[in-house]
């Protein structure tokens, strides 16, 4: 059974190992490599740092969000990534992942979250759309890949979004 708790500086090693898998593969972004943990918690928002944990408590899985500016007309628009370990992915933690950041997202006053999605990620997309959020467009050849087998190659991005049904209505 997978339950989901938020993220504390002491699941950082597994987080981190779940976001390497992720950049290794060469589908989730455009990092080369992970970032410290003071990095990567300075720049996402405490109450949406989500971890998927199995019956064990080993971490399978983890969705972060940030805030995408610092402009008040935009307090209420979240950026997310979401990172499922390879031997956990196709077991439906993503959606539970997603649904939980969602349902933290909008009780913390948020209208917007938003993603890029490489195209080729087929699995990401398919997931999002399922759970509303929609495609907004695509940005072509928007940066060079600097991990994985598409490496140094340019890479367009599908941009998404997911505005809540009851938050920022008014």
């Amino acid at each position: 059974m997978i339950r989901i708790r938020p993220m504390e500086a002491a699941d950082w090693p597994a987080v981190e190992t779940v976001y390497a898998q992720g950049i290794e593969d060469g589908e989730a972004t455009f990092e080369a490599e992970t970032p410290s943990w003071e990095a990567f918690d300075a720049g996402r928002l405490p109450g949406l740092r989500l971890v998927a944990v199995d019956d064990g408590d080993q971490v399978v899985g983890w969705v972060a969000a940030s805030p995408t500016s610092t402009r008040p007309a935009y307090r209420g628009v979240v950026e997310h990534s979401v990172y499922i370990a390879r031997d956990a992915r196709g077991q439906g933690i993503g959606r539970t992942l997603l649904e939980a950041l969602i349902a933290e997202a909008e009780s913390a006053g948020f209208w917007t979250i938003q993603s890029s999605i490489f195209p080729d990620n087929a699995a990401s997309l398919r997931l999002h759309e399922a759970l509303g959020f929609r495609i907004i467009g695509t940005r072509e050849r928007i940066a060079r890949s600097a991990a994985g087998p598409s490496a140094g190659s340019w890479r367009d991005t599908i941009l998404i979004e997911r505005r809540s049904a009851t938050v920022g209505t008014d």
